[in-house]
């Protein structure tokens, strides 16, 4: 099962996640204390208003409203302790931001819950301005018992703050369905400071130790209370570690250290390479935060590291079960799923998270097959969608050519780019250089030349080598001559590629017509679209019509 679902998280947890299905749940909800809310690409202060690519999906949901209210009277239905306590905490903080924020998150973690198995887990990631009341809402779903951590993660090295200490962690809850959760111990390595403190003895050879007891409490009639070496263990109400026959193996191994006095015992040596490292304490300070000109960085101020998703998983999940993200954002949750072979299922309310998602798990797995539901599926949702928003059409859009959307810093500011892509290609000595791919999105009923002449402005401003107009509207016979004098684009393998490529909507759902051009970091590979919006890549093919 590999599923992304565009939509409310609450409903498709809902109408479409079964009861005790899911391993593992992983959310970081969006809120920021800073900001009235904080979406995809951070938040805004009251009065200002959202820039291009902030998505306003929450804003709705995390202000104090009539659906507030209904939500938090509806909990009575579902869990009437955690309404009376939720009712309590709205009538103390107030009808606000936040308290609109605990609300829609307790009817949201109510489900979470619910689709859990007995077995499963769910690790909340927040910063502290919630966290406590977080952790007693989270107190009265899964109960007290069922509280393993509060884990503090180092999001950042050092940063700046007014009149208090540098704000530079996160939380994230930890809590199982049950007593009896999954739960595989994870281990991180040993520092030279470490070793030279906790192993200070060296061998003949250099290699440094430590010196272990090889007793155990109490005596044995067995094996291991037998005399050895002269020692009598059982007269010390002692007995051995391991049996005689073994204790003489570590002496052939030079694995013994015997002390100089006579009456001393004999203790074991343990090396470094001994142990699989510390086991996992509740702060993270090893897991370095995404730099700014990282590779994995996608454009979110808030994305986490892969790394800390992978050690989630490895430690909850294993091989094969069904990890569960409900805010998947720019979809590092699932990335990490698809990369240690589990099973997964996002939710996202906005395409341009649905997109961006689709193109890097396609970017980084080329043979990856998953199937995406809620998002236009014909002509007519299409169209309703580009009436409805302008915006999460041109996002959409973009997802059918396989290009991100651009993310622009302010309403206006694109410069008539909706999406951008790099590629992989070779210049003519031979060396690996990055194409670029710029995409225009019209969701108007009319189109003319004049749109197809600006696309190719903005290409040569750009210095683009391909361009994508996507269009609702039937292009005329003028758009598609001037596309064609925009020329061919000669890539490493010889072929050309149409510069300007014109799609309409409906032959992108239909595949009778896909892009065109050559990614050597990919190879050649053709992205094909099933009627349930299943995405399928297959090879050898490249993106040719």
């Amino acid at each position: 099962m590999k599923r992304l679902y565009f939509g409310d998280n609450l409903q498709v947890l809902r109408e479409s996640i079964n009861s005790e299905s899911v391993d593992l749940v992983y959310l970081d909800p969006p809120f920021n204390s800073n900001a009235d809310y904080n979406v995809i690409f951070g938040g805004r202060k009251s009065g200002d208003a959202p820039p291009q690519a902030q998505i306003t999906a929450f804003e709705d949901t995390w202000h104090w409203s009539d659906e507030s209210a209904r939500t938090l009277q509806a909990l009575y239905e579902v869990n009437g302790d955690l309404a009376e306590l939720l009712d309590l905490l709205v009538r103390r903080l107030g009808h606000n931001d936040l308290s609109a924020y605990l609300v829609m998150m307790a009817i949201r973690l109510v489900e979470l819950h619910r689709v859990l198995k007995p077995t499963g887990s769910l690790y909340l990631h927040c910063d502290p301005t919630a966290s406590h009341y977080l952790k007693i809402i989270l107190d009265s779903i899964f109960g007290i018992q069922n509280y393993r951590n509060e884990i503090t993660w180092k999001r950042t090295s050092a940063h700046s703050s007014a009149k208090r200490y540098g704000c530079v962690h996160d939380i994230i809850l930890f809590y199982s369905k049950s007593s009896k959760f999954l739960w595989n111990q994870q281990y991180t390595g040993f520092t030279e400071e470490y070793i030279n403190t906790f192993f200070d003895s060296v061998d003949e050879n250099g290699k440094r130790y430590k010196r272990m007891d090889l007793t155990g409490a109490g005596v044995s009639a067995g094996e291991s209370g037998k005399t050895w070496r002269g020692i009598d263990v059982t007269a010390k109400g002692r007995h051995w570690a391991y049996v005689p026959s073994t204790l003489d193996e570590f002496v052939a191994q030079g694995r013994i250290h015997f002390p100089k006095k006579k009456d001393g015992m004999p203790r074991l040596k343990q090396y470094p390479d001994d142990l699989a490292g510390i086991p996992l304490q509740d702060i993270w300070g090893d897991l370095r935060p995404l730099h700014n000109l990282s590779s994995e960085r996608l454009g979110y101020p808030t994305q986490k590291p892969l790394a800390l998703l992978e050690r989630i998983l490895q430690a909850s999940s294993n091989e094969g079960d069904i990890v569960l993200d409900p805010f998947c954002g720019c979809g590092t949750a699932l990335h990490a799923a698809q990369k240690l072979n589990r099973n997964w299922i996002g939710i996202d309310i906005t395409h341009l998270a649905i997109s961006l998602i689709e193109i890097r798990l396609i970017s980084a797995f080329p043979q990856i097959e998953f199937e995406v539901f809620g998002t236009p599926k014909d002509f007519a949702s299409a169209q309703n969608l580009a009436k409805r928003d302008k915006y999460q059409f041109q996002w959409w859009a973009c997802s059918l050519v396989k290009v991100p959307p651009y993310q622009g810093k302010k309403k206006g500011a694109d410069g008539g780019i909706d999406g951008l892509r790099y590629i992989s290609d070779l210049d003519e000595n031979k060396r690996d250089i990055k194409r670029k791919i710029i995409v225009s999105v019209k969701g108007g009923d009319n189109v003319s030349v004049s749109m197809v002449r600006d696309l190719i402005g903005t290409m040569s401003t750009n210095k683009a080598d391909l361009g994508f107009f996507v269009t609702l509207a039937e292009p005329t016979k003028a758009m598609i001559t001037e596309a064609t004098k925009a020329g061919f684009y000669r890539a490493a393998n010889g072929k050309d590629y149409p510069r300007v490529q014109i799609f309409t909507i409906e032959d992108l759902l239909s595949g009778a017509k896909k892009p065109q051009y050559l990614d050597l970091s990919l190879g050649d590979i053709t992205f094909k679209r099933a009627e349930k919006e299943s995405v399928v890549v297959s090879q050898p093919e490249l993106f040719d019509t």
